[in-house]
């Protein structure tokens, strides 16, 4: 049977524009275990705040150049200097709250690093180390929030985490893979099944 194309290929259905399909295809729900891969989708949820996913997608290469390739080290020792600049950047959210938020994120994720080794070793334990297998059929059945990632959100907040609400928190799992929230009949459920 020859391979189907993929303009053919059945996606969940917010999977549309080029950009979405690209992410969706290739990112959307795979298990992450890089911890700078972990700290950049952290900081881009908390960037989505109010806004659509695309519009972070489409800026997405700006943040990686302007928040030093996300590099939480790095973005930890910001300034103030830093983060007047930042807010001059038509490329990102120029969102003070946000911005500050990145700052202060990137500090607990370094603390989180030296407790626990790894911040993907402290992340995982809301799954128990595993991708939550769901299987929504519509995408009304999929929740904005969970109990895990009102665990999640709740944790992060006592370590000094901004911008880490219930609702970030699952699109952040959903995101990194620690659940698979493609709908069954998406080409890609299966594959990360």
């Amino acid at each position: 049977m020859p391979e189907k194309s993929p303009v053919e290929l059945t996606r969940c259905a917010w999977a549309r524009g080029d950009l979405d399909i690209d992410y969706h295809d290739r990112e959307w729900g795979v298990p992450l275990h890089d911890d700078r891969m972990l700290f950049e989708f952290l900081i881009l949820e908390g960037a989505q705040a109010g806004l659509s996913w695309t519009t972070i997608l489409k800026k997405r290469e700006n943040y990686r150049s302007a928040f030093d390739n996300f590099d939480p080290a790095v973005v930890a020792h910001y300034d103030q200097k830093k983060i007047d600049e930042l807010l001059l950047d038509a490329g990102i959210v120029r969102n003070r709250l946000k911005i500050n938020s990145a700052v202060r994120n990137a500090q607990a994720f370094l603390d989180v690093q030296e407790e626990y080794g790894s911040f993907d070793k402290y992340i995982w334990q809301f799954t128990k180390g595993q991708t939550r297998q769901n299987r929504w059929k519509t995408p009304g059945e999929v929740p904005a929030q969970t109990k895990e990632s009102e665990a999640m959100s709740k944790a992060l907040k006592k370590r000094g985490f901004g911008f880490v609400g219930s609702t970030i928190c699952y699109a952040f799992m959903q995101a990194v893979g620690m659940v698979n929230d493609h709908l069954t009949d998406c080409f890609r459920h299966s594959e990360l099944s």
